[in-house]
């Protein structure tokens, strides 16, 4: 899959649910909403079952265009040929998930709060980088907290932009204007009582920044 690039927009990442039709059927509203981008990660799954949960989701984002990479595991994407997958700094070397998946896959890196891991990910091969928490994160309460300068003295690496942790509607604005290309949401979206109107209202937040950031460099594959 060739996704659009640079994205821009909704970046949904999946919350721990062992329940697959649920996970399923959570999903497929988000998607029809127009996400950007899926990332599946599930904490309270065992080996057997997160793999069952990546294939299924995989044909769910075949079905809506979407590319789903994986968190921290970037063996199974690659067993499941996912479009990539994010790693954290203690999910293994960037260069080794490179060389597994393949130079069109999508890899993005956590840099939390610390502008040297983003200039290490990018001369690693990453596609992304990605900065947070910026607020209180349900997910990790005590997650690091990034500031929105990250993202704009981040610019000049050329890579996609994405913020996480605690991000609303009603405070990601700030955060697109200083270059976010993808807000990243677990419970913003899944925990909403809409969730459709939830994903769109994200998407609300990029209607006044460009299509194509001046800082972000456009190619046409990851």
């Amino acid at each position: 899959m060739n996704p659009p690039w640079p994205p821009r927009g909704l970046y949904a990442i999946t919350p721990d649910e062992t329940d697959t039709d649920r996970l399923l059927a959570r999903v497929e509203v988000i998607l029809a909403a127009g996400a950007t981008w899926l990332q599946y990660r599930n904490k309270a799954a065992d080996g057997a079952l997160r793999a069952t949960q990546a294939r299924e989701l995989l044909a769910l984002c075949r079905r809506h265009g979407v590319p789903l990479l994986v968190n921290d595991d970037w063996r199974l994407a690659a067993a499941i040929g996912a479009d990539g997958a994010h790693l954290g700094e203690d999910d293994g070397e960037l260069a080794a998930a490179r060389a597994a998946l393949g130079e069109a896959a999508i890899i993005g890196a956590s840099c939390y709060d610390d502008p040297e891991l983003a200039r290490l990910a990018a001369a690693s091969g990453a596609s992304y980088i990605a900065f947070g928490a910026f607020f209180t994160s349900p997910t990790k309460p005590n997650a690091r907290r990034a500031t929105p300068e990250l993202l704009r003295d981040s610019a000049p690496l050329g890579l996609p932009r994405v913020a996480i942790g605690g991000i609303t509607p009603d405070n990601a604005r700030p955060l697109v204007e200083a270059g976010a290309d993808l807000l990243a949401v677990i419970s913003g979206v899944f925990d909403a009582t809409d969730p459709a109107a939830a994903a769109r209202a994200y998407l609300d937040c990029f209607d006044a920044r460009p299509a194509h950031s001046p800082s972000t460099t456009d190619i046409s594959t990851p």
